[in-house]
């Protein structure tokens, strides 16, 4: 049963949509001092990815995946949606977590040490600009679907068709024969355009601050979005060895400040600190920095508070249709998965 309620429009999702939209257009041109510009920005970026991150409900998540395949079902119309899948944390990938960024740390030290650092921040730089590309495009789609008719944006999908077999082992190419069919929307093309324009200004720019945190601002909506830690244990688990991790790497050596300083890369958001005038000694703007760490960490447990909202009240009024009279009213659909972004229910945990 398809939900045919009018979208929904939570007043406090699109202000946030829209601050973070307004901070980044003004802040070019208007002087934001420093402590409110961070604070508004990062109270948006949480609020918008938290709502976003709904989907990972197991329950709005098994409507979607039911909805699609409905509409696969049906040859006459294309599938309204993309159900992406859900990433959650184990127990074990928390305990590992610190170890593998100890690691991965570690081994940039060492790079930037005894190799050359162009070169060490040219592969880093090619990295990050296709991830960059990819997270750009799906934060840029979730603005240009708004504008783009959805019957439009349905029927006019590009891509192709190409199934390919292989001999490779199953371990190094998975299962044959191999898919690499790719269709997308006008929305999700339009948005890679707008993606790859971004990358570029970026890279001609002398890596622009405001393009910078174009590219943050969408690594911490697209991270929060689709990562779920599970659980309050795994999230417990995950937050102690994080603190260890940063006693001993921030406080104890001097690895995590040369390799912070060394890379070039849009691992974190820049912010002016006291004016928007270049410094006339150095020619460079006064920038304070936030690691986009500092971000998707607790969003992490945002999000994970604002699920467990969404499950309590999700339960009372199940429970609610339950005890109603009318077989309709039990099998009534309460929201749209599609919409579950903008649905109002209380959130006692997530706003305290």
């Amino acid at each position: 049963v398809h939900c045919q309620m009018k979208p929904p429009t939570n007043p406090a999702v699109v202000a946030s949509h829209l601050t973070l939209l307004g901070l980044w257009l003004v802040s070019q041109y208007v002087y934001l001092p420093y402590p409110i510009h961070l604070l508004t920005l990062v109270t948006a970026i949480l609020y918008v990815a938290s709502h976003q991150s709904l989907f990972l409900c197991p329950e709005v998540h098994d409507k979607l995946l039911k909805q699609q395949e409905e509409e696969d079902a049906d040859n006459s119309t294309h599938s309204s949606m993309s159900v992406e899948p859900r990433e959650t944390m184990r127990k074990e990938d928390a305990y590992q977590f610190p170890l593998v960024g100890s690691c991965a740390l570690f081994g940039l030290y060492m790079a930037f040490k005894y190799l050359d650092k162009d070169l060490v921040n040219l592969l880093i730089g090619i990295y990050f600009s296709v991830a960059g590309v990819v997270a750009m495009t799906m934060t840029f789609s979730t603005y240009v679907e708004g504008i783009i008719p959805n019957k439009f944006n349905q029927e006019r999908r590009l891509g192709w068709q190409w199934i390919q077999p292989h001999s490779l082992p199953e371990w190094l190419a998975g299962p044959s024969p191999c898919d690499l069919s790719v269709q997308v929307t006008p929305a999700q093309f339009i948005s890679f355009i707008k993606a790859v324009v971004v990358l570029v200004l970026y890279h001609t720019s002398q890596k622009a601050w405001y393009l910078n945190n174009i590219m943050g601002i969408s690594f911490c909506l697209q991270g929060i979005r689709n990562f779920s830690v599970g659980s309050y244990q795994i999230a417990a688990i995950l937050l102690i060895g994080l603190f260890f991790y940063d006693i001993f790497w921030v406080f104890g050596t001097e690895v995590m400040v040369k390799v912070a300083t060394n890379l070039d890369g849009p691992i974190k958001l820049l912010l002016p600190r006291d004016s928007l005038e270049k410094d006339p000694e150095t020619g460079r703007l006064n920038l304070s920095l936030l690691g986009l760490g500092d971000i998707v960490i607790p969003g992490f447990f945002l999000s994970l508070m604002l699920r467990w909202d969404f499950y309590q009240w999700s339960q009372n009024v199940q429970q609610q249709q339950q005890q109603q009279s009318s077989e309709s009213d039990k099998n009534k659909n309460y929201y749209n998965p599609i919409h579950v972004e903008h649905v109002s229910f209380p959130k006692p945990y997530f706003h305290c």
